[in-house]
């Protein structure tokens, strides 16, 4: 990739789910771990695997996947959590596997077709092309400021 400005890029971290390509802006994301297994929470919603330890603090594990109303992976050892802040919340997003860190000229950013009903595109900023394929650029604030997510200790 050619060198681009930092005023006319986007930094983000890629990962899968399933057969599909994501991403979210570098700035949101704490760090990643290897996935692990997590505290079950009860009466959490469906998408809330549990919780994890993070060095003290206590964070809400999510299924990704499952979030976007997509079927959840079996873990393996290629999946890992993206510790990211979601608004004011840290939260960790349980992947298939973290692909890339990568600096895209922001022009590769395109709008989301609005060809499905069914599709709640004010989750995605838009579709990233690229080399490997296209990505779809995840806007975690908006995609949990309604939900029900338990409020870490």
């Amino acid at each position: 990739m050619t060198a681009v400005s930092r005023s006319n890029s986007l930094e983000i971290i890629a990962f899968r789910l399933g057969e599909q390509n994501f991403c979210i802006h570098t700035t949101a994301v704490r760090e990643i771990r290897g996935w692990g297994p997590s505290m079950p929470v009860p009466n959490a919603p469906d998408f809330v695997v549990g919780v994890i330890n993070l060095r003290g603090k206590v964070i809400p594990t999510i299924d990704l996947a499952r979030r976007l109303g997509m079927m959840p992976a079996e873990r393996t050892e290629r999946s890992a959590i993206v510790v990211a802040e979601a608004g004011a919340t840290i939260i960790g997003l349980i992947v298939d596997h973290v692909t890339d860190m990568l600096t895209v000229p922001a022009d590769q950013l395109q709008p989301v077709p609005q060809v499905f009903q069914s599709f709640d595109s004010k989750y995605c900023d838009g579709i990233l092309t690229h080399d490997d394929g296209m990505i779809c650029f995840l806007n975690l604030e908006r995609l949990f400021e309604n939900d029900r997510i338990p409020e870490a200790a």
